[in-house]
């Protein structure tokens, strides 16, 4: 399934690759190959959500320029990922760019294991065919029981590697205040421990949770009441309209729960030592619920969603500098 990780630019263990329900080499055989290929995307996309990392958590190094709307007014605008990827490499090297990236190559392996062995526990059911209206409009028990699979496989995934996320987050928010606090993954996992024990891998996790479980229910519904009432089947694309309709809804509905990813992200560094998570860079906040309050009066719930064409908010601009 696609999410505002997807669809903003960070891949976090939303696809829904099928495995063989039952413990044969070909299931093992697929597994590595699924690790395998996960491990790829992350390493290419990961300058991706490091870039946009260093957004959410409100880093901005780099002054904005003067630009024009497509109706001839003057805004500023903030760097997009070029600029910013290319002052990482003059500071950290083209290799710091990939700051971060080892806990998120684990908890994607991690992830596909979870996913792999919970679905096979799950009892399955044969799949239907559904080609016409009427068929679709006695389905909707279906897939409300699909997406309770789908929800217990993604909050399990979760919790699995939410740890990491947090161990990746911190990494990657050092370049703030170029702390060298958290190196490498197991030096980190002791850290945390030590300073703040077993709650410290999961700050974040609830508003994270709750943005995935959000997105499956809203996306996987749309989709079925678009399919069974918008779609005409005299139409004679009816068939490939239904099987882009839950691809789109993805898009649309990521952007609705992005506000919960990006309060997770924060709470990952919220006061936990590094500059990027305490003042004057950032409020410390009392819980996720605080977190979401205060960016929503400031106005940045969406806040590192886009790469490119970033307005300066209005609340900024009496502070930042014009080149």
């Amino acid at each position: 399934m696609a999410t505002p990780e997807n669809f903003s630019g960070e891949v976090r263990d939303r696809p829904e690759p099928s495995f063989p329900r039952d413990g044969s080499p070909s299931s093992v055989d697929t597994d590595t190959a699924v690790i395998l290929l996960g491990a790829g995307v992350t390493a290419i996309t990961h300058p991706l959500l490091y870039v946009k990392l260093l957004i959410q958590v409100g880093h901005e190094p780099l002054p904005p320029t003067v630009g024009t709307t497509m109706f001839g007014r003057k805004v500023l605008y903030l760097p997009g990922f070029f600029s910013y990827a290319q002052h990482i490499v003059r500071i950290d090297g083209k290799s710091g760019l990939f700051r971060g990236l080892s806990p998120r190559i684990v908890s994607s392996a991690i992830s596909t294991v979870v996913r792999s062995r919970v679905k096979q526990a799950i009892p399955a059911k044969e799949a239907e065919s559904m080609p016409t209206r009427d068929d679709l409009k006695t389905s909707l028990r279906k897939v409300m029981r699909e997406t309770s699979q789908e929800m217990i496989v993604q909050c399990l995934s979760r919790i699995a590697t939410h740890p990491f996320h947090v161990i990746s987050v911190r990494c990657m928010a050092q370049f703030v205040g170029r702390e060298v606090k958290y190196r490498g993954l197991f030096s980190s996992i002791m850290k945390i421990f030590q300073e703040e024990g077993l709650s410290g891998f999961f700050v974040g996790l609830v508003p994270h949770v709750l943005g995935e479980v959000m997105f499956l229910w809203c996306c996987n519904l749309l989709a079925h009441f678009i399919n069974t009432y918008a779609v005409d089947d005299s139409f004679s694309q009816a068939p490939a309209v239904r099987s882009y309709t839950k691809f789109v809804m993805g898009i649309a509905v990521s952007v609705l729960t992005y506000p919960f990813m990006l309060v997770a992200d924060l709470m990952a560094v919220n006061n936990c030592g590094l500059a990027a998570g305490l003042p004057p860079h950032s409020p410390l906040f009392k819980s996720w619920v605080h977190c979401f309050s205060h960016l929503s009066q400031q106005g940045q719930l969406f806040r590192g969603s886009s790469f490119f064409f970033r307005r300066v908010p209005v609340t900024a601009l009496t502070t930042l500098p014009v080149d």
